[in-house]
């Protein structure tokens, strides 16, 4: 074997910060592994020191990579349980992990059977050592350009996933979510630039808060690190509540030792807020950079919520609209609310986007608009209808349909196809234009069994709640016959969920 030849290297002052670099090194030979961590026992990048990773066959290395997609560097041997053990990990990491980001330094001890210009062409490595000229000097400056290699593609990465996250929140800006996802990006966004700790969130302003310190009242948006996951009154520590007020009270934005509070004031009102951790060592320009991209921040802000004022304004619209016909009829609003999230849980369970299941949601408080147009002799009823009567009543279905169909919002056509097709079948016997199966919009099928399966396990009119038992036996027998089949399962494998969450009284 070519042995690794070393120099000492004096202890340095341990600055770390309790963050690790990781270096994989993969080789055949126990010795080299024993040498390579003696060489860079005490080395440091950015105040972090190394976490050595072994691994002695190839199949080995590509199992630990898999569970390690952070790893920073391989050290990899060409040569180990085979001639080209250590090529074909190279290219396992770029092609088959889709791994671009680790640093590949390929190390052998036989360069006649890899020759560098020939591997160097053939696969995505960094660097080519032959073993004989890895010295102490050597090894530590290949590692030290591959960490900071490393490092660099890691703030690039960043600052894509962020600036994906600022486009993503753009492109849905009309749905729920894209404050949430803009906030997100935006966090993103700056501790990649400004090479942050990961320790920061937004808050956001809620109705009623005041400039008075006391009455105010917060929301996380969005939140990394240590904050994720908590509430403001979890994160508020005394520090951290006073320097959050007395942005709100100035109205500014300002720096406080190793943090930094953005203070983004909107035209209606509403203010967001920026913490961040780990600003010590921000200089002037970037400062001026921060200044530039708020100034950016704020603007959008003003925009999500102005679109965002426009979708609550429509919500709220479609949900008075399919209360006024369910008071109508004397039934109780919380029914609409109530189909509205029974239909957006099937339609996650069923697999639907999140856009589809939210507009789902939005849309199926109008299911029942039709009803404005039938006759309180009918609709007021206590009793059952008569054939005659129930002719009548059937035409709802169609009468939304036609008060909805002309609409070009998203959110109205799917309301219209609800309204039209929520008492269809799934085996053809429905109404208004018997469909079946599948040529049931997905919509009108989820729609179908919430409305059924709310309206037996509540009070009506005409009649009193259904045990649950019952409606689940109901429901079974109305599997591929009333009901979609997989809509049945979904309600039968969750209904302890449902029931928690559906207001049901057994």
């Amino acid at each position: 074997m070519n042995k690794l030849r070393f120099a000492s290297k004096k202890d340095t002052e341990d600055k770390s910060t309790g963050l690790v670099w990781k270096i994989l090194i993969a080789d055949d030979e126990p010795e080299v592994h024993t040498i390579t961590k003696t060489v860079l026992s005490n080395f440091e990048f950015e105040n972090s020191k190394l976490e050595f990773i072994s691994t002695y066959s190839g199949e080995e290395t590509i199992k630990v990579l898999k569970e390690n997609p952070d790893i920073a560097i391989v050290l990899l041997d060409v040569v180990m349980e085979t001639d080209d053990a250590g090529l074909i990990v190279a290219k396992t990491i770029r092609d088959d992990l889709n791994n671009h980001l680790v640093r590949i330094i390929l190390r052998t001890g036989q360069p006649g059977s890899a020759p560098e210009k020939d591997v160097i062409n053939r696969y995505e490595i960094n660097d080519y050592k032959e073993k004989t000229e890895l010295t102490t000097t050597k090894l530590y400056t290949t590692v030290m350009s591959a960490l900071r290699s490393f490092r660099d593609l890691i703030t690039i990465e960043q600052n894509r996933k962020g600036l994906n996250k600022i486009i993503e929140a753009s492109r849905s800006i009309f749905e729920l979510h894209s404050l949430e996802l803009f906030a997100e990006g935006v966090l993103t966004q700056l501790i990649s630039i400004l090479k942050l700790n990961h320790n920061s969130m937004i808050l956001k302003q809620m109705d009623g808060f005041t400039i008075e310190k006391d009455n105010g009242h917060f929301e996380v948006v969005a939140a990394t690190g240590n904050y994720k996951n908590k509430s403001f009154n979890e994160i508020s520590t005394g520090r951290i509540k006073d320097l959050v007020n007395q942005a709100v009270t100035n109205k500014a934005s300002f720096f406080d030792k190793n943090n930094y509070i953005g203070y983004f004031n909107t035209d209606n009102g509403k203010a967001n807020i920026i913490f961040m951790t780990g600003c010590d060592e921000i200089n002037a320009l970037d400062k001026h950079l921060i200044e530039i991209f708020s100034s950016n921040v704020s603007v959008a802000f003003d925009n999500i919520y102005l679109n965002k004022e426009i979708i609550d304004t429509q919500l709220e619209l479609v949900e008075t609209l399919g209360e006024v016909v369910e008071k109508r009829s004397k039934e109780t609003s919380l029914h609409v609310q109530r189909v509205s999230s029974l239909s957006y849980f099937l339609a996650k369970e069923y697999g639907l986007s999140e856009k589809e299941a939210m507009m789902l949601k939005i849309a199926s408080p109008m299911h029942d608009i039709g009803k404005i147009g039938i006759p309180d002799s009918i609709l007021l009823k206590p009793g059952k209808l008569d054939d005659k009567e129930f002719e009548q009543m059937k035409k709802h279905a169609e009468l939304g349909h036609d008060i909805l169909k002309n609409s070009k919002r998203d959110i109205l056509k799917a309301a219209s196809i609800i309204a039209f097709e929520h008492h269809e079948k799934f085996d053809g016997s429905g109404y208004p234009r018997s469909l079946k199966g599948e040529d049931i919009h997905i919509y009108g099928r989820i729609s179908a069994i919430a409305d059924v399966f709310d309206a037996l396990t509540h009070k009506r009119c005409y009649k009193e709640p259904w045990p649950l038992d019952k409606v689940l036996e109901l429901i079974k027998n109305e599997s591929g016959q009333h009901f979609d089949p997989k809509l049945v399962d979904i309600i039968l494998n969750n209904i302890d969920y449902i029931k928690q969450n559906m207001d049901i009284k057994i």
